[in-house]
């Protein structure tokens, strides 16, 4: 039990998934809605080529905001209020160095692209990481005892500000700061929204006995930063040898990818480290907990992905406008990119639960340089070449990890390996619709919204007949999430 004067009212794993998967969708629906309309009327590929850039020298820096607070706050077996009031101090304290930071390097920045707009960008960017700190030790709190109820709430209200801030500017001529103000916007509500629901601000600093917080942050922060260089710096590398325009087009592509990944299953991923942590508390073995994991992954979003790839075409005409056409191409090849890596999922968090962050962090370390030495390859061959050093990526990256996870988790290799051609036949199910369609009706470049529309709809059809034939495990999790919905608890059975 915890001893910050609260008794946590903790939720079961599926209940959290609900509230965790719903918040996400809504989120995503807004931030989708916004992406759509700014790119179609208001901004180019340019200007959101000039906020990608900014966005993505931030995020390099900006991992050191979290400072692994999160997870150090879930993995604790007790806490009091002193050590919420020293992380919280934490917290604030590099919210100012990474403001500071980037501000600085704000100047630098513009002299290197030669683009002058980045330096003013980067600054009003820079002010958002000030109000970070007001929601990570509250969400923190809130994920450790499983109240995912406040991650709604606090999710929902950035994406809604963060979205009618967005438009509001870009609707008054604001450009690309329009973009950074949304930031701004969404980290304010945020952190507003998260105190209210989980007031954690420090009475005062506590900077005494915060050796075991800056230890385990210290290590911590050295995989992130690692792992931002890999996952950060695409837009900076194909902004600086290709130009703005190329980074819009790549950026829009590796955004939607990310946006839609997430809608599908992005958000349960909170749900999943405490959970694994009381399973390790309880002494049991991780490697069935962690099938069932990949089943549900591999089982959901191996077909959403593989949907959107096979979809990209006709989907960007449709909702970007022809402006943004030649994002199709790059948008298939990271989509499939994202196939193979979800197919091991938590490959972060289950380590350093384990007491492996050291081996976890040498192999971060070989996955950022394939990340960036691959890319910077593939950038003499264009956007497309860009693109398709993300799937060569890809495959890299899941040899790395294998072996590494196999070990630490004990999972069954053969059993997996009979989840992943379960999945892939379910994918080719999802997919067949959308394929026959564009031989019976309608080819990529003329096909409409509307029949798109369909042929995806009938694919998600195809997708449940293929899980039920099948008998994929995912297909037991998804009927048990459902059942978490009130509205229909009482619709589907309870199997015997």
């Amino acid at each position: 039990m915890d001893t910050d004067g609260r008794e946590p009212a903790a939720m079961s794993v599926r209940g959290a998934a609900v509230w965790a998967m719903a918040g996400q969708y809504l989120s995503f629906a807004v931030q989708f809605a916004t992406s759509v309309v700014i790119s179609r009327f208001f901004l180019s590929p340019a200007e959101v080529g000039l906020f990608s850039i900014g966005m993505a020298a931030a995020l390099v820096v900006a991992v050191l905001q979290d400072f692994g607070l999160a997870r150090y706050i879930s993995g604790l077996p007790t806490l009091d209020r002193d050590e919420i009031a020293r992380c919280g101090s934490v917290a604030f304290l590099f919210a100012f160095v990474i403001a500071g930071v980037l501000a600085l390097a704000s100047g630098v920045l513009a002299h290197v692209y030669g683009q002058m707009a980045l330096a003013p960008l980067l600054r009003i960017i820079a002010v958002s990481y000030l109000f970070v700190p007001l929601s990570v030790i509250p969400m923190a709190l809130m994920a450790r005892a499983m109240q995912f109820r406040g991650h709604f709430v606090v999710n929902l209200s950035g994406a809604l500000a963060q979205g009618a801030v967005a438009l509001l500017l870009a609707a008054t001529g604001s450009s690309a700061f329009a973009l950074a103000w949304a930031t701004v916007a969404a980290a304010a509500a945020r952190g507003i929204a998260a105190q209210v629901l989980r007031p954690s601000l420090p009475r005062r600093v506590r900077l005494d006995g915060i050796a075991p917080v800056l230890g385990f942050g210290a290590r911590s922060s050295l995989l992130y930063l690692s792992g931002a260089l890999g996952t950060r710096t695409p837009d900076l590398i194909v902004g600086k040898a290709l130009g703005t325009f190329a980074v819009g087009l790549f950026s829009r592509a590796a955004s939607l990818s990310d946006q839609f990944r997430m809608l599908i299953s992005g958000a349960i991923g909170s749900v999943f480290y405490p959970a694994f942590a009381r399973i390790r508390d309880r002494g049991e073995p991780l490697g069935p907990a962690y099938l069932r994991v990949c089943a549900g992954y591999s089982g959901v979003i191996w077909p959403g992905m593989a949907g959107l790839a096979l979809a990209s075409e006709p989907l960007i005409r449709a909702l970007y406008g022809p402006a943004w056409s030649a994002t199709a191409m790059p948008l298939t090849l990271i989509a499939l990119t994202e196939v193979l890596l979800v197919a091991l999922p938590l490959h972060i968090d289950l380590p350093i639960l384990a007491g492996k962050l050291n081996p976890l962090l040498a192999r971060n370390v070989i996955d950022t340089a394939m990340s960036v030495l691959l890319l910077a390859i593939g950038c003499h061959w264009g956007i497309a070449g860009a693109a398709a050093s993300r799937l060569v990526y890809g495959a890299c990256w899941y040899l790395l990890y294998f072996g590494f996870l196999k070990r630490i988790i004990g999972f069954d290799a053969r059993a997996l390996l009979a989840i992943y051609v379960r999945s892939a036949l379910a994918t080719m199910a999802a997919l067949a619709p959308l394929a026959l369609a564009y031989v019976l009706w309608s080819p990529p470049a003329t096909m409409g919204f509307a029949p798109l529309a369909l042929a995806a709809l009938a694919g998600g059809l195809c997708w449940l007949a293929a899980l039920a034939l099948l008998r994929h495990p995912v297909l037991d999790e998804l009927l048990g999430i459902a059942r978490q919905v009130p509205l229909l608890s009482q619709v589907i059975p309870v199997p015997r």
